[in-house]
């Protein structure tokens, strides 16, 4: 069997009065992410570890912040654009783990439609993904609330 694994980071800015999107469903927030797409940092962790564990580069090379049409994009088109070069390099997915840093608001409820949402769009059951949150106890970046931050770690098999 040939196996890979990826991993992934993104961080983005947090502003009072923007959306705020996390694991492909909008949260409400008093704040949401600045970003040139929809700013959903654990979307955009598991893109750059499923390019990784590949060899297909990162998020940035395929969907470049420069590009409009890519502004203001729903990231789970990233994410199932990312899952068809995967795919068309001959990779299925094993399983996904990641976890989101953030100080508010608090996601544990959330969790169970986000899995919903991603295993739909990457095609595997909802028990192939594991999202888990925490808190900085008020440090740094996310914890001032200034900031949220994800990363995942991803498996791939070679079909």
């Amino acid at each position: 069997m040939n196996f890979r694994v990826g991993i992934g980071y993104d961080v983005h800015v947090l502003e009072s009065e923007l959306d705020f999107w996390l694991g492909g469903i909008k949260i409400n927030h008093y704040k949401g992410c600045v970003a040139h797409s929809d700013g959903d940092v654990l979307i955009h962790a598991i893109c750059d570890a499923l390019l990784g564990a590949a060899n297909l580069r990162d998020i940035g090379y395929h969907f470049p912040d420069n590009d409009v049409s890519f502004k203001k994009i729903d990231s789970k088109i990233l994410l199932q654009k990312t899952y068809n070069l995967i795919k068309d390099k001959g990779y299925t997915i094993v399983n996904i783990d990641s976890v989101v840093s953030l100080q508010k608001p608090k996601i544990k409820d959330s969790i169970p439609e986000m899995k919903k949402i991603l295993s739909k769009v990457l095609d595997i059951d909802e028990d192939q993904i594991s999202i888990k949150a925490t808190t900085t106890e008020g440090l740094g970046f996310e914890g001032r609330e200034e900031g949220v931050s994800a990363q995942a770690i991803v498996m791939i098999q070679k079909n």
